[in-house]
């Protein structure tokens, strides 16, 4: 995770970090290894360094509840300075090095990706009809026998708001 940039040339390099996923000081959901692809463009002045980091992780689904397995991937950039920092050029994904710099490490913003690569909502598919709101059961798995039309009161106030919304 650390990019020796003292002996580079002003050009282009790529560098792949395959490391266990615990190196970057992640545990559940997380598990196996990691993969840190890594575009890092060197200019005299300055250094773009593109990445995409990809991860694995065991989630349980916001609608029906089953267990799974999926991959993650997030991207980011980062444009490092050579010079020293200033209060007016406050910029995001923007690092300011000093000219002596000698190396980068990029422990912070993998770890810090793989955690925003997380989504909101956790789906063991795209089309995950969830959990039948009257008897429970995995409506994945199959129709249930419920009478759709006397569900659980409790729903009622739903029930209509989507009557309301024209959702089917």
């Amino acid at each position: 995770m650390i990019i020796k940039i003292s002996g580079l040339s002003d050009d282009v390099h790529d560098f792949v970090f395959e490391e266990k996923i615990e190196k970057l000081e992640l545990k559940e959901p997380f598990f196996g290894n990691y993969v840190a692809k890594i575009e890092l463009k060197k200019f005299h002045n300055q250094i773009i360094l593109n990445s995409d980091i990809y991860t694995t992780a065991a989630f349980e689904c916001d609608r029906c509840g089953a267990d799974f397995k999926t991959n993650l991937q997030n991207k980011f950039q980062i444009a490092y300075l050579f010079g020293n920092y200033s209060e007016e050029n406050n910029l995001e994904n923007v690092v300011y090095l000093p000219s002596d710099t000698d190396k980068i490490n990029l422990f912070t913003e993998l770890r810090d990706y793989a955690l925003l690569s997380i989504p909101m909502k956790k789906l063991c598919r795209e089309d995950c009809k969830g959990l039948c709101y009257n008897c429970g059961k995995n409506l994945n798995e199959g129709a249930c026998d419920c009478d759709k039309q006397q569900a659980d009161p409790r729903w009622q106030p739903l029930i209509e708001l989507k009557k309301k919304m024209n959702i089917n």
